[in-house]
């Protein structure tokens, strides 16, 4: 079994990101996605090599936290910042993570119980309702739509005039 190899991604001077494995340049966006794919990459200095990882999953994070509702207030943010040069620095950041990771094992440990106790999850809930929905409307077009042929069908004067009828003789 081997082992998939690392993404690099390295930044240049001009600020442009370079995906080495699609050979082509990407935005923060897609760094962005790559890390929802759960994909493993790292970020690195083109010209000196270093590892740039940590910067740009930063920069990620403070756009998003400009953009729409921020997840971190200025209190968190303070008592973080108070954490740098404490006695307590090499402790927080484990501690962060272990507390993250909880966190992530209890919500899925909640979607779990409420999928089983729901059947299904509510997306799929939504398709099979809508699913139901289009087939009804098939069915109702389509009667609408027989219904209108017999109505024409029945309509036409003289559709019959050419065929002989069955009491009829030739």
């Amino acid at each position: 079994m081997t082992t998939p190899t690392l993404r690099i991604i390295k930044k240049y001077p001009n600020r442009r990101l370079y995906d080495t494995e699609i050979s082509s340049y990407i935005t923060l966006e897609e760094v962005r996605q790559l890390v929802l794919d759960d994909e493993e990459f790292e970020v690195r200095d083109a010209k000196t090599g270093e590892n740039l990882t940590r910067s740009v999953l930063l920069q990620i994070i403070s756009e998003y936290e400009d953009r729409g509702e921020p997840m971190f207030t200025t209190k968190l943010l303070s008592q973080i910042i108070r954490f740098y040069g404490d006695s307590l620095q090499g402790f927080m950041g484990g501690y962060l993570e272990r507390s993250l990771q909880v966190f992530l094992d209890q919500q899925q440990q909640f979607r779990s119980q409420l999928n089983n106790i729901l059947g299904q999850t509510p997306w799929s809930m939504l398709n099979d309702l809508t699913e139901r929905n289009m087939d009804l409307w098939k069915s109702l077009q389509q009667g609408f739509l027989t219904a209108a042929a017999n109505s024409v069908r029945a309509a036409e004067p003289g559709k019959d005039a050419g065929k002989p009828k069955k009491d009829s003789k030739p």
